[in-house]
């Protein structure tokens, strides 16, 4: 028999910007209560915002009809983290920015957000819904037991 210790928390936000802010503080909340150091709670919170924001502008696409689900599912030394979206969502997964033609003008400075999520988590995955399926980004942290 394992010894798994699982904790799950679920926050519903409306599509208002704004309202990440709630996801940031309850995401942090959990992160420092399974022990994660000041510095990771600090990306956890980037990444949670930006995944909400994505979900807010761009699968809801700003409709105040429709929310937002948070759901923290803790599970011995990994936070995993779901964005959902009530709307169409993407409706393909785009490709990584080329952070050099952003940087030089070349390329739209939006955009980073996905980037910067996957710069910030261990684990990062996008999943597009579909035939009345939500779209959800899957966020996983892990605690770095040697840096404790």
């Amino acid at each position: 028999m394992t010894n798994t210790k699982s904790t799950s928390v679920e926050v519903r936000l409306p599509s208002r910007l704004g309202y990440e802010k709630v996801a940031m503080s309850t995401a942090a909340a959990v992160a420092k209560l399974m022990g994660f150091r000041d510095e990771r709670v600090e990306d956890l919170k980037t990444a949670v915002a930006e995944a909400c924001i994505n979900a807010i502008e761009h699968g809801n696409r700003l409709n105040e009809g429709l929310s937002v689900g948070v759901v923290l599912s803790s599970v011995d030394d990994a936070l995993e983290v779901k964005v959902i979206d009530d709307g169409k969502g993407l409706k393909t997964i785009p490709p990584p920015p080329d952070i050099d033609r952003k940087i030089h003008g070349e390329e739209d400075p939006r955009g980073m957000g996905m980037f910067l999520i996957q710069a910030l988590v261990d684990e990062a995955e996008w999943v597009k819904g579909g035939n009345g399926k939500s779209s959800y980004v899957r966020l996983v942290i892990r605690l770095d037991k040697e840096a404790e």
